[in-house]
């Protein structure tokens, strides 16, 4: 183990603990640097909407970190390294507390990992890959600590950071988990002491967002909204056409519709009034926008249905697509929606006119409990101070280019490594590195964050953390990812991973 010491003249130091008297301080209480995330109840609904909304857009657009670059792409080497600060321990997976192992021969993916996404302090959305381990109150991820701490700009905990287990291209099959409070080590926190590159964050319970209730908003509100809309038109009588047309507060839009006593004219003739004529979703998309016959007429009108009532309306378009030309499908959720686009058709004053009004109506999301995450989708074990030569398996979202420029990974689906780990060093004084283990492995960024799991059963898809993926290396010279390393987890590891395991987190909802 090492120690980062701040001498007189300021400069930062390395240095490693000699005396076995010294031991003891490893697991003092200095070392832990813990940092709020979700401060509130309201403040993680917030943050799960930010990621839910419009059908998780956010999370579709999130890209993988970038803390490394192809000029950080390095060879391993091999001197001094970690030294075990106290004896190896370990602390058994959810579930297997006190059971016996079983062996297997098959390889699966463990339910408990996924991607961690969070905004760092330049805008980006970005995501890196963890795991959740076992904990007292069953709501803990681990993760690197660059997935946590914004080192490029030496800032604070990355913002609207939430665990997605299982994610797998804008789904999220066990709910959103969002950050409630960071737990790392000191020198990571405030020196960016690589060596100490990892972290574990308290979730709240998991939420599913979508469905909700109706509320009646302006037009304008209407368009903006991004989610489940309905715009629906009512006859009204001409005294209640021209209250409504009178009244600024109103939330309806009024129009007028004329019959076919009324002629057609041009939107300059004195008294015209406009008339809306439905047509197909191409023609709406080629009408030109302003005042005029055969131009758009506001926005496309969505309505929710049944499926019976989609299903009647597509027969009446095969019967006659001309007169039933609204677009008919299904959204993420299994809504049947129709949506209505209309042009402008302006008459002269005639003698079969009607009056209505629209309704604007937005459906406001919901959000329901998902439960503990360590209940939902298990916890790996944890494990500290264990020798090197013991087999691993690695897991995480590759996706970034080797530093060749080929790309082999997509970050869709998780990838897995296994091999023995070494006793290797990262040749990174910027990074501070003296104590990483390595594992020859080609998975690129994206995989940061993923665990390194010792004694992994297959059939139950559960192991011990031992590790996470810290930095990607070129060992052979052939300008691709050939290693990557982790942290030693020592008895300061443990302290604080024991810290968070025991920190309570609550509900959303």
């Amino acid at each position: 183990m090492k120690r980062i010491l701040i001498p007189a003249g300021g400069a930062v130091l390395a240095t490693g603990l000699l005396a076995a008297g010294l031991a003891g301080s490893a697991t003092a209480t200095s070392d832990i640097a813990k940092d709020p995330m979700a401060t509130s109840a309201a403040n993680a609904k917030a943050i799960a909407d930010f990621w839910a909304d419009n059908n998780n857009a956010a999370l579709k657009a999130a890209t993988q970190s970038n803390v490394w670059d192809n000029a950080d792409v390095a060879k391993l080497k091999t001197a001094g390294g970690y030294s075990a600060d106290t004896k190896p321990g370990s602390a058994a997976p959810i579930g297997e507390e006190k059971k016996s192992s079983s062996k297997s021969q098959n390889v699966n993916m463990p339910k408990t990992i996924g991607k961690v996404f969070f905004v760092n302090k330049k805008g980006e959305k970005k995501w890196c890959s963890a795991t959740s381990i076992q904990s007292k109150y069953r709501n803990l991820v681990a993760t690197a600590g660059h997935c946590v701490y914004d080192t490029a700009t030496n800032a604070d905990t990355m913002d609207k950071w939430v665990f997605v287990p299982g994610y797998y291209q804008g789904k999220t099959p066990y709910g959103i988990y969002v950050g409630k409070q960071a737990f790392t080590h000191y020198d990571f926190a405030v020196y960016e002491d690589y060596d100490r590159d990892y972290a574990f964050v308290t979730v709240y319970n998991g939420v599913y967002l979508g469905g909700g209730k109706a509320k009646q908003v302006s037009k304008s509100e209407f368009e903006k909204h991004q989610g489940i809309k309905e715009a629906k038109d009512v006859e009204i009588s001409r005294t209640e056409f021209r209250q409504c047309k009178l009244d600024p507060t109103s939330t309806v839009a009024c129009w007028v519709k004329r019959g076919s006593k009324a002629e057609p004219t041009g939107p300059d003739y004195p008294g015209a009034q406009v008339a809306k004529v439905e047509v197909s979703a191409d023609k709406y998309k080629d009408a030109r926008v302003g005042k005029g016959n055969g131009f758009k007429f506001g926005e496309p009108v969505t309505d929710i249905v049944t499926d019976s009532e989609a299903a009647a309306y597509k027969k009446k378009q095969e019967q006659n697509a001309e007169k039933y030309p609204a677009t008919v499908k299904q959204d993420a959720r299994g809504n049947w929606t129709i949506t209505h686009y209309y042009v402008q058709q302006w008459y002269k004053p005639g003698s079969d006119t009607k009056f209505y009004k629209t309704v604007f109506t937005i459906i406001e999301g919901y959000v329901k409990d998902a439960g503990r995450l360590g209940d939902v989708v298990g916890g790996q074990g944890f494990a500290w101070n264990q020798p090197t030569g013991k087999y691993v398996r690695v897991f995480g979202y590759p996706a970034s280019a080797h530093p060749d420029g080929h790309k082999n990974y997509t970050g869709i689906t998780p990838k897995w490594c296994y091999g023995k780990t070494t006793k290797k060093l990262v040749g990174s004084a910027a990074k501070k590195i003296e104590e990483h283990v390595a594992l020859k492995c080609a998975m690129t960024e994206g995989a940061d964050g993923g665990p390194w799991l010792y004694n992994y059963k297959n059939s139950k898809r559960l192991g011990y953390v031992n590790g996470v993926t810290s930095t990607f290396n070129d060992q052979d010279g052939n300008n691709r990812v050939d290693y990557i390393s982790s942290p030693y987890f020592d008895g300061e590891t443990a302290s604080i991973y024991k810290a968070a395991a025991n920190s309570w987190s609550g509900k959303v909802v």
